[in-house]
């Protein structure tokens, strides 16, 4: 698993690269705040409902959670699913909102 800042991923996503953005917090938590994404709780990807992100196997994808934690396990799960380009969001939405803002 590889990791992003989010300073990184900002610069990235102003330079206009399509990036496939998955979001494992609850509901509640994305409705306070998010980059947008799909949206798939960690709670799910253990379970391995995961349908929607089945398409992306081979793709980058960029998790992220609030703090950096679930989104580190929610990349372990997938690995072992098959996803082989996966890459945390150091710090998560708490590092976001620090160093990005919004």
């Amino acid at each position: 698993m590889q990791t992003i800042t989010p300073e990184e991923l900002k610069k990235r996503l102003d330079n206009g690269e399509t990036i496939t953005l998955v979001d494992v917090r609850e509901p509640h938590e994305r409705e306070e705040f998010n980059i947008g994404g799909i949206h798939v709780p960690l709670g799910e990807i253990r379970a391995m409902q995961v349908d929607e992100l089945e398409d992306f196997k081979d793709k980058e994808l960029v998790v992220y959670c609030r703090s950096g934690n679930r989104s580190g396990q929610a990349c372990m799960v997938l690995e072992t699913m098959g996803f082989s380009n996966l890459v945390n969001l150091t710090g998560g939405m708490l590092a976001w909102q620090e160093k990005i803002g919004q």
